[in-house]
């Protein structure tokens, strides 16, 4: 099942706050209220996808947890080794944007790169999962795009700026609760030219790794995001241009790059 978030067109007569719907084919069912809290209660409303934008599929109440250096490749163009145990951040929620939203390029930094990801949507509070319960508490799974200042990663030695400003990290274009991650390919491009290549099951901690390991440290809670590496091909996006993140099955995942 794909659970899209959307803004209604004009002429749909839905009025103009936000809305969650199922997605099958061409055509949306609307649905009650936040589906990762209330459940997935559908309505008698459709809609065709034509006529809405989407929005992030899910905005994070309280945080974007990312994993580093998770494949070997990348971590590797990156001047070391995959660590022995999984290396995590935190990206702001405020960072969140949509499909099609625009990546704001940052006065301060003169190299924007992009990093595709499998993104990991929770779906109910909880701590210390044993990793054969993730599945438990996985809502679903959508595609984001962990949007480095490569430059002032360097300047700063740690991450925290770099990768938290205000539109980098685009996530969407919706969430599959039936996706199972395997040997799915995923891939980055910057205005139609392939930039990563590499296949999911590259990852070198795996999903139910990735979700024991952050639990321990902290409690994860419903609506909470996260981000499970990327491969190597890392590189600066287009000023003005525009970069798709894809994964074989969850689809594609457009933003436009502003102009500096």
């Amino acid at each position: 099942m794909r659970i899209v978030r959307f803004t209604p067109g004009p002429d749909t007569g839905l009025g103009t706050d936000p809305l969650f719907g199922v997605l099958d084919e061409e055509i949306i069912t609307v649905i009650t209220g936040d589906p990762i809290y209330q459940g997935i209660q559908k309505t008698a409303v459709t809609v065709a996808l034509s006529t809405v934008r989407l929005l992030a599929p899910v905005i994070p109440r309280s945080k974007v947890i990312c994993v580093g250096k998770n494949y070997a490749d990348h971590a590797a163009e990156m001047g070391g080794v995959v660590p022995d145990q999984p290396v995590i951040f935190l990206k702001p929620n405020t960072s969140v944007i949509g499909p099609n939203d625009t990546i704001v390029w940052p006065e301060m930094s003169e190299r924007v790169d992009h990093e595709t990801e499998l993104a990991i949507v929770i779906g109910r509070i909880c701590k210390d999962v044993p990793q054969e319960r993730v599945n438990d508490v996985i809502f679903g799974y959508t595609i984001a795009n962990d949007v480095t200042a490569r430059d002032l990663q360097k300047v700063d030695g740690q991450w925290t700026r770099a990768k938290g400003f205000d539109t980098f990290c685009p996530i969407g274009p919706w969430i599959d609760t039936d996706f199972v991650p395997g040997t799915q390919k995923i891939t980055a491009s910057v205005n139609g030219e392939i930039k990563q290549s590499s296949t999911l099951d590259e990852m070198f901690f795996k999903v139910p790794e990735i979700i024991a390991f952050i639990s321990q440290v902290m409690t994860l809670l419903p609506g909470d995001v996260i981000l499970t590496g990327t491969p190597s091909g890392i590189g600066p996006m287009v000023a003005g241009g525009h970069a798709t993140m894809a994964i074989e099955g969850l689809g594609e995942l457009t933003n436009k790059v502003s102009k500096r």
